[in-house]
């Protein structure tokens, strides 16, 4: 899990609107060309909002403390995984599916869980780097949206069954509690943000 991973809020209308052959291309061009020498984005919470009246159809998330490495998001699932059976039915159920459609390989060792929303890209020849990938429209975005709403409640309640379970040596990617929620915070807002705009979103290995 070396590879790092860009996440974007995308318009929806607008992404579909573009030819299924040529979406992978433009999402990925369009997602980094803000990185030039020059820059063309602010980051503002999290969020870089790119300057450019032709990229105004998307906006980047960056996690705090992760430096753009898919890492710590892998992490975060590994400890969801120590941790679920200690977590109350209705927390569980919640956190399984919310995690399950962006970044956890779900609860059956023999099937892969599938983050990738059918039909949006035909084909992944274009990929620029091999690794995760997601894409959420946004129906699946309000879905799992509701599934943070319902576990969010119940999160704190995780705090000792983390640590006792979960817990890695101080430095490491998600080491304890509070950096696992912070990181479900990040994709609770990246969600947040999606659904109050009725985009959805799209998370390309780099």
């Amino acid at each position: 899990m070396g590879v790092d991973i860009t996440v974007l809020v995308v318009d929806w209308v607008h992404f579909t609107e573009i030819a299924p052959g040529e979406r992978l291309r433009v999402v990925q061009e369009s997602a980094y060309a803000d990185d030039d020498p020059d820059g063309d984005g602010d980051v503002v919470d999290g969020w870089v909002w790119p300057a450019g009246a032709e990229r105004s159809w998307l906006g980047r998330y960056e996690f705090r403390g992760t430096l753009g490495s898919y890492k710590p998001h892998f992490r975060a699932a590994d400890g969801w995984e120590k941790v679920r059976g200690a977590a109350g039915g209705e927390v569980r159920a919640a956190l399984d599916e919310f995690l399950e459609g962006l970044i956890w390989w779900g609860p059956r060792p023999d099937v892969d869980a599938e983050q990738v929303d059918a039909g949006v890209f035909p084909s992944l020849d274009g990929l620029w780097r091999p690794g995760p990938l997601i894409v959420r429209g946004p129906e699946t975005v309000a879905r799992l949206r509701r599934s943070w709403q319902a576990a969010a409640p119940g999160l704190e309640g995780l705090r000792i069954p983390y640590g006792e379970l979960a817990a890695r040596e101080p430095g490491q990617w998600i080491a304890g509690f509070d950096e696992f929620a912070e990181l479900l915070g990040g994709w609770a807002e990246v969600l947040g943000e999606a659904d109050r705009r009725g985009w959805g979103v799209i998370g390309l290995p780099i």
